[in-house]
């Protein structure tokens, strides 16, 4: 008798962006007139950079020549090509000294973080931001970490790190000793930040109690801030407890190219349960070089040449027009009466629901009255209830008409 993963029973309602769809479909059916502007997920509207475009189609010529054809890559972390440009431009430029089979080249940060958590034993108990990127949580769910369902979207075993107001959406220590830590920073969905000493206090509490941060900085090119780390690595000791994941897809436009990448520092360990010291990399380059046969030629092209000095260039003036985007969203909302944060390091905007409405109910009124489409915060978490995320990766056009109905609309 074959039987099921029963711990993919306990997962509640729909993953949240089907179940937007979902509604979104049935509005559409239902009003098949109405013109929708999506502010909701997190998906990319301007083209690729003409470097990464050109460097793609010398990559395809040369698939197509039997002296520069190429293969499987380097095992299947990456290319060397690829690795170096990250290794000089992202670390290396900011003080940060990492080393090439540090680096894995993947299709995207969700599959990294997702999949990081394979190399952990199943008795780790595991704390999340709330409200928290919701693969963090069901993957950890689907692998049996957990406990059941616990009620307003939370589960057993896992420890819930409120982000409020109050704490300005950066979570504080746990009271109690936890051995996986996610952190993302600029933060998905609240666009908020953490300054080094406040990153500088979780390593700390990771070397205290022989944890490691899995720490999600897909959104890093976005910072505006000087001061504001790019990188959890830009904190000493960092290297001995954390795992950083970036991506191409926002920075560059690769959501529908697929890139990533994540380190794991050979001097960060985990251990057995007889506390046998392990070293984490090459338990991941194991699981990465077993599940994963590696991004293709082309695509690893493209995102090389989002180094090059034109690429730089030209990616920037895509991420100016995103932050330009978000800028608008959140001085035009602050101006109506919403409560507005993030849009500042982020491409996010968090806004609060007017008059107590919760975050579920406002994405129907919002949908109805004005055609947009955003993301309940309660999708985030029971912290996220009372907040709702607006996104800036919308064409320029289509955000200023959005602004328009926003504005129209009853409070």
């Amino acid at each position: 008798m074959a039987t099921v993963n029963e711990n993919f029973l306990k997962l509640q309602a729909g993953y949240l962006f089907p179940e937007i769809g979902k509604r979104r479909r049935q509005f559409s059916a239902e009003r098949p007139e109405a013109k929708i502007i999506s502010l909701g997920i997190g998906d990319v509207t301007q083209p690729l950079a003409p470097a990464v475009i050109e460097a793609m189609h010398r990559a395809v010529d040369e698939m197509a020549r039997r002296e520069t054809f190429r293969g499987y890559d380097d095992g299947g972390i990456g290319y060397e090509f690829l690795r170096k440009a990250i290794q000089q431009n992202d670390y290396a430029a900011r003080g940060v000294d990492i080393e090439l089979d540090e680096i894995f080249i993947s299709d995207g940060a969700k599959s990294d973080t997702a999949n990081m958590q394979e190399i952990f034993g199943l008795d780790n108990i595991v704390a999340v931001t709330d409200p928290v990127y919701p693969v963090y949580v069901d993957t950890n769910v689907m692998a049996g970490r957990t406990g059941p369902a616990a009620g307003r979207g939370t589960y057993e075993k896992i420890v819930y790190m409120p982000c409020t107001e109050e704490n300005g959406f950066v979570p504080e220590l746990p009271t109690r000793k936890v051995d996986l830590v996610y952190l993302c920073f600029p933060n998905n969905p609240t666009g908020a930040v953490a300054t080094k000493e406040q990153l500088a206090e979780w390593v700390e509490y990771a070397k205290a109690n022989q944890a490691v941060i899995l720490f999600d900085a897909a959104y890093e090119a976005f910072i505006s801030e000087p001061k504001i780390p790019h990188s959890i690595y830009e904190v000493d000791g960092a290297k001995d407890v954390a795992i950083e994941f970036r991506s191409f897809s926002k920075t560059a436009g690769f959501t529908g190219v697929r890139c990533a990448f994540a380190v794991v520092p050979k001097q960060l360990k985990a251990r057995t349960k007889d506390a046998r010291a392990v070293e984490l990399n090459p338990l991941w380059a194991r699981r990465h070089c077993t599940k994963f046969n590696g991004v293709s030629y082309i695509t690893q092209c493209g995102a090389a040449a989002v180094y090059s000095r034109e690429g730089k260039r030209q990616t920037q003036e895509i991420i100016d027009i995103y932050m330009q985007n978000a800028k608008l969203i959140r001085e035009s909302l602050a101006t109506i009466g919403y409560t507005v944060y993030g849009g500042v390091n982020a491409p996010y905007i968090w806004l609060k629901t007017p008059n107590g409405v919760g975050s579920w109910e406002f994405f129907d009124k919002l949908l109805a009255e004005a055609n947009v489409v955003g993301t309940p915060g309660a999708g985030f978490g029971p912290a996220g209830e009372g907040f709702f995320r607006l996104t800036a990766f919308g064409d320029p056009q289509n955000i200023k008409e959005a602004l328009k109905r926003i504005e129209a609309m009853s409070l």
